[in-house]
């Protein structure tokens, strides 16, 4: 009888092993929400599961961002940098200029655009690396978030390094977006991350545009011959990664209702973090969108519950690292076979 009457049939363990790559961190977190509900029933009810959503939104948003820039094969490093003088400046813009809510959000905005323009242009037209020009740029708003206070967090009432007293105060229409529920039950911080993710979502998997991104991403030369304008696509990608950063710091400014100088200390690792747990999602082993917000929520899920077992605070960044590192093993090693 011919080899080809018998044609070999597929192991069932390779399907598996396939399955248990695509849907382990989904595994991972049902059990993990079950046994810190088991551990402690109060981590289930909806006022605590809510709350570990609003901590994250800020994190996944920016996560999308970097996402975005990795998808185009750029880094963008300055998204915590960006989103930290976002809080700075809109609260500068309502202590001291006066400006109402509206007016606070454009101007935030647009400097956030900006910001991610001026790292397009350093990159695809000046020819800067992403990460040295991005990481330049982290420095370089590090510092000049800092020099309009003098170094101080901005308050109402707060005295200005020339001696004057600041005479604006924060608009309470902008406070509704960090402080607000939708239906008193759900924080409008969480309805913003809802949002800009299926938004994110929609633009990379379903069009024309998001495709060209990863085609890129893939490689640059064989997508430039295609026809595609990628130095157009990088600089969307810095922008849209900007703009998104400055949308995560006005959700700061307006939950903690001052410019905090330290405010987004820690954002960037954590947005970088949850776009790498983001490739163990669906086995994609590329920065997606659904990737990146499931890892921030991971992450929050892991942290809240050991907080809530009282462990202590400063483990918090060894598990973040341990999940890190066990998401990407899983991503390059347990599925190298495949590639």
């Amino acid at each position: 009888m011919s080899a080809s009457a018998n044609p070999t049939p597929q192991r069932p363990a390779s399907s598996f092993a396939e399955i248990a790559r695509r849907y382990a961190l989904f595994v991972l977190l049902a059990l993990m929400l079950v046994g810190f509900w088991r551990a402690q029933p109060a981590f289930i009810n909806s006022a605590n599961l809510f709350s570990i959503l609003q901590a994250v939104s800020v994190v996944a948003i920016l996560g999308v961002g970097v996402s975005i820039t990795m998808s185009a094969g750029g880094f963008d490093l300055s998204v915590g940098s960006i989103a930290a003088s976002s809080v700075m400046a809109a609260s500068y813009a309502m202590v001291v200029l006066q400006m109402n809510a509206t007016e606070t959000f454009l101007l935030v905005l647009a400097m956030g655009a900006l910001i991610g323009l001026a790292n397009g242009l350093l990159i695809v037209k000046v020819g800067v690396p992403d990460l040295l020009a991005t990481l330049a740029t982290m420095f370089l708003l590090a510092g000049l978030q800092l020099i309009p206070t003098g170094g101080r967090s901005i308050t109402a009432g707060m005295a200005l390094p020339d001696g004057s007293t600041a005479k604006g105060a924060y608009d309470p229409a902008f406070l509704i977006l960090g402080r607000s529920r939708l239906f008193d039950v759900v924080p409008l911080p969480v309805v913003v991350m809802a949002v800009v993710a299926v938004l994110a979502w929609f633009l990379m998997e379903r069009t024309r545009f998001g495709r060209v991104f990863y085609a890129i991403g893939g490689n640059e030369t064989a997508a430039h011959l295609a026809g595609a304008p990628t130095k157009a696509y990088r600089l969307w990608a810095y922008i849209i990664s900007g703009t998104l950063a400055s949308l995560g710091g006005l959700i700061i400014a307006s939950r903690v209702g001052r410019g905090d100088v330290s405010a987004g200390n820690s954002l960037l690792l954590d947005a970088v973090a949850a776009s790498l747990i983001g490739f163990a999602v669906l086995d994609k082993r590329r920065p997606h969108v659904l990737g990146t917000v499931l890892g921030a929520i991971f992450v929050g899920v892991l942290l809240n519950g050991l907080t809530m077992l009282n462990a202590p605070y400063y483990t918090q960044d060894f598990v973040k690292g341990a999940v890190l590192v066990g998401a990407l093993a899983l991503t390059f090693g347990l599925g190298k076979r495949k590639r």
